[in-house]
């Protein structure tokens, strides 16, 4: 059963050409549902029916998931019964039956911009990683950058001449994105006075963040950057570095930007994902009018 799983990771990862994170968050759903079914001394995947699937979603529903991780998980094992069921590896595809599973899509948490401005002050820029993590978070606001897209800039994407940055999105897909003045500033004072300072010799290999080893931060580095620097500022909402993303698209909205440009400089393939971010613009249109009318 596990030769099937590793061959359909191939496919997705090299075939399909989807990002490692992607294609282990697959692995990881599939590779619990296998466990589950396993248990239940099921040895082939003909074995496996929709009885199996239904109550592997009620084990998951008792253990307290929510409806977007059951349509993760649901789209998971459909796409890859999918592949079975394709590459003649099972009979019957015990999946052909299940409805998907409808996601309730939550609000994602937007930072004001007086609490932006806080966070984005809190950097200690006389310091070397206190500057280079003054050009991160201005970086995370001015382009609404992912953070694997953000630890993945290389010096040779940065175009300040231009005000723009190239990155490579999921699927490796390239997109130009703008970038303001005031993270443009802050990323050459990085690049001059702190980033010579972390360099290491064939341990950087361009990438413009970098840490104390001179190698490019983790993903969770960026995480304990952003959660440092709220705490400093004293934002006492719960946030992450996705956060920046949100309350990038979030303020473009408000200040008027076209739904198709943050659609493409969020780099979304399909424009009901960037959809949400109106209705957080709706949220604070709703806001301003019971605020600010008289008889709101």
């Amino acid at each position: 059963m596990e030769d099937f799983l590793k061959e359909y990771l191939s496919i997705l990862r090299f075939e399909k050409n989807l990002s490692e994170n992607t294609t282990n968050a697959y692995k990881n759903d599939l590779q619990k549902f296998l466990n589950f079914v396993q248990e239940k001394n099921v040895t082939d995947y003909n074995q496996i029916t929709a009885g199996h699937i239904a109550k592997f979603f009620e084990h998951q529903k008792n253990n307290g998931i929510d409806s977007a991780t059951t349509a993760r998980y649901m789209s998971s094992i459909k796409g890859f019964f999918g592949y079975l069921e394709d590459n003649n590896y099972i009979e019957k595809n015990p999946t052909s039956t299940l409805s998907r599973v409808k996601k309730s899509r939550k609000l994602p948490a937007v930072l004001s911009f007086p609490e932006i401005e806080r966070i984005l002050n809190s950097p200690k820029t006389d310091d070397v990683t206190g500057l280079r993590d003054k050009a991160i978070l201005e970086t995370f606001y001015s382009s609404g950058l992912r953070v694997s897209e953000l630890i993945n800039l290389k010096v040779n994407d940065l175009y300040f001449a231009d005000e723009v940055v190239r990155v490579f999105g999921k699927g490796s897909k390239e997109r130009i994105v703008p970038m303001g003045s005031s993270a443009i500033n802050w990323l050459k004072e990085y690049l001059t006075k702190s980033r010579p300072m972390l360099e290491k010799k064939n341990k950087s290999q361009n990438y413009v963040f970098l840490n104390k080893r001179g190698t490019k931060l983790s993903r969770m580095w960026i995480w304990k950057i952003v959660n440092h620097y709220a705490h400093e500022a004293g934002i006492t909402k719960e946030i992450h570095p996705h956060t920046f993303r949100h309350s990038f698209a979030t303020h473009l909205l408000e200040g008027g930007a076209d739904l198709r440009a943050v659609q493409e400089m969020l780099g979304h393939a399909d424009i009901s994902t960037t959809q949400i971010y109106t209705h957080v613009d709706r949220n604070y249109i709703k806001q301003v009018h019971k605020d600010h009318h008289p008889r709101g």
